[in-house]
């Protein structure tokens, strides 16, 4: 028997899961890596970290699976998307930290691009909202204070890549610079109607042309590892940005089914076919995935809505509050009150995103009394989980035009059951936690396979996807509109609390 190996590099750990025919799990590691904060607002990364850590969990996975890497078929490749890498080609070795998603030290440029009248061309081009959330002005930003950077960028010296790019440079040695549409249609940089680097773009934030990946398509074999990696040659043979994977692991191929993701992050994306369709909610316009042939298997677009702090609120209150020992305990916490006593967190650590998109909120705690407590607190953090979930929820119906009437969940996050029957009530639709929940490294096996023929085609993995638990709403419509409108109104509390910076 042959299997898919898929490695899942996310925010704050590295995974590698082992599926079999069936899309079953049979083996999977994890480790976790160091998140650094070197000021206020800023999240970065050790991209040779990454690596190592992404290395050593592939390598257990197929310990624990008891094979050897000739049994794989093949590997995908999935990613936390917008974190920027940038290296020298000649060493491998990277010219700075990497500067995750969540970095916000751009904000002030982007505040500049907006005040010059660019948000609106910038939207039309590329689906996204102007935000310091995207890799292009993390990009720009590096090569204007790493020293010698653009000159050695200009000269072919330096290659930039968002994660997906810095892991297939490390497999093969460095023999292949390459992206895929999913994750570059995430970089402000890549024009979501002609599926290639936008020339304007890169004039208006100065980036060289010549730091750029090539852009290959999401399904199909691009490259092999270098043998000594594993022990033999593994073709790589998929790959998407994780929320895009997740969609796709989640069986969500036709126009209109929605998933939602709940990880560091929290991200809803609903297919929308072959185009792009714009928003007027500020949701953002991204590939979902492309096939080998782009007459075969056209560009799959999708509608997503960015919750910038999920799993990561739960690690705020284990590391920085300490309330809990660990992230499990929360759910035990916070049942053991009935509500959260008229308590709201906003966790916008890292600003709001949609449908706020303010780079400048701040995290905001409001309705505490002498009566407050850890377990309160504890389930307003699971609250403003589901809370922000439902606000981008709203915002996809309203600009779809369809009435969603379920929500497939997927992530680390979703196993808390209380977190799963909040999300319903506040919802006012059913949850279904499908039985796979490993669906972003799923997503990115069933690619690679695909590509190789180990699925022979997308309906046998329709097949595949099985429903583990159903949670209905137990709220009525008046209560759930009152408590989305306190929400509102706590929202309103952290809106534009840091100061723009340009530095």
């Amino acid at each position: 028997m042959d299997y898919i190996l898929s490695i899942d590099q996310g925010t704050t750990s590295s995974r590698a899961v082992v599926f079999d025919h069936g899309g079953q799990v049979v083996a999977m590691s994890q480790r976790e890596f160091t998140q650094h904060f070197p000021r206020p607002g800023w999240v970065e990364h050790d991209a040779r970290e990454i690596w190592q850590t992404q290395l050593a969990v592939m390598r257990d996975a197929l310990a624990r699976a008891g094979i050897n890497a000739s049994q794989l078929r093949a590997m995908g490749i999935t990613n936390q998307r917008e974190t920027t890498v940038l290296w020298d080609r000649r060493t491998g070795e990277p010219v700075a930290p990497a500067i995750v998603w969540q970095d916000r030290r751009t904000a002030g440029l982007c505040d500049e691009l907006r005040a010059t009248g660019h948000a609106p061309g910038i939207a039309a081009k590329t689906g996204l909202v102007l935000d310091a959330y995207f890799s292009g002005t993390k990009l720009a930003w590096l090569l204007n204070h790493v020293p010698g950077a653009r000159v050695r960028a200009e000269r072919g010296e330096l290659a930039f890549g968002t994660v997906d790019s810095w892991l297939l440079w490390q497999l093969t040695g460095g023999r292949v610079h390459a992206t895929e549409p999913s994750n570059a249609s995430r970089t402000l940089l890549f024009n979501l109607k002609t599926g290639t680097w936008d020339r304007e773009m890169l004039a208006l934030l100065d980036i060289p042309p010549a730091v750029l990946p090539q852009i290959l398509p999401s399904c199909g074999v691009m490259a092999e590892t270098d043998a000594q990696l594993l022990g033999a040659c593994v073709p790589i043979a998929g790959w998407a940005g994780d929320q895009q994977a997740a969609l796709f692991g989640q069986a969500c191929f036709a126009p209109g089914m929605a998933k939602n993701t709940y990880g560091t992050g929290c991200f809803m994306l609903m297919n929308t076919g072959d185009q792009p369709v714009s928003s007027s909610h500020q949701l953002l316009g991204t590939v979902a995935w492309q096939g080998p042939s782009a007459a075969a298997r056209p560009m799959a677009y999708a509608l997503e809505g960015s919750v910038f702090m999920a799993g990561a609120t739960v690690q705020w209150l284990r590391d920085g509050l300490q309330i809990i020992d660990s992230a499990p305990q929360v759910e035990s916490l916070a049942a053991s009150v009935p509500d959260t006593g008229d308590v709201f967190l906003v966790p916008a650590f890292a600003g709001l995103g949609t449908p706020d998109w303010d780079g400048q909120a701040r995290g905001t705690l409001v309705g505490m009394t002498r009566g407050t407590g850890r377990a309160h607190i504890a389930r307003a953090a699971l609250e403003a989980i589901a809370l922000q979930t439902a606000d981008v929820f709203q915002a996809m119906s309203a600009d779809s035009g369809l009435a969603l009437t379920e929500l497939r969940v997927d992530g680390g996050a979703c196993r808390n059951d209380l977190l799963m029957q909040i999300q319903a009530d506040v919802l006012g639709v059913p949850v279904v936690r499908s039985r796979v929940t490993e669906t972003t490294a799923l997503g990115a096996a069933y690619l690679a396979g695909l590509a190789t023929d180990y699925w022979a085609s997308s309906a046998e993995l329709s097949a595949q996807w099985q429903e583990e638990r159903r949670f209905v709403p137990h709220w009525d419509d008046g209560r759930r509109q009152d408590h989305r409108a306190r929400w509102r109104e706590a929202v309103s509390r952290s809106r534009g609390w840091a100061k723009a910076s340009c530095s």
